[in-house]
């Protein structure tokens, strides 16, 4: 189950400590956008133990971040743990999916710079 908490932004010129912008929902993962520009966005997301997103192919390089816990991301049919405080370049027109073995919060960055085909 995806959940989208809202398409506002966070407060501009504000502190916010980001592990605490999204809490854990049961059965979901969950998202809330930080930054949502046409140039690219920001986004974090939790997803709940046993929750699956989709495999998808995104037109823009995307940044992720471990932000707590530890997920597993399938990119082009090769996998890669990460862990708290790592992160990885999912490459623009790649196949990719997670997997929660166990609860974990990611932030995603996409820059749209170019705007790649």
């Amino acid at each position: 189950m995806k959940n989208n908490l809202e398409n506002s932004e966070l407060e501009k010129s504000k502190i916010h400590i980001v592990v605490e912008i999204i809490e854990y929902m049961a059965n979901a993962i969950v998202s809330k956008t930080i930054i949502k520009k046409t140039t690219g966005n920001v986004t974090v997301s939790s997803f709940d133990a046993g929750e699956e997103l989709d495999e998808k192919i995104s037109p823009f390089d995307t940044y992720i971040q471990i932000i707590d816990g530890v997920a597993e991301l399938t990119i082009n049919n090769k996998k890669y743990k990460l862990n708290l405080g790592e992160g990885i370049i999912i490459p623009a027109h790649s196949k990719h999916h997670f997997n929660a073995n166990v609860q974990f919060k990611m932030v995603a960055t996409v820059i749209k710079s170019g705007y790649e085909e």
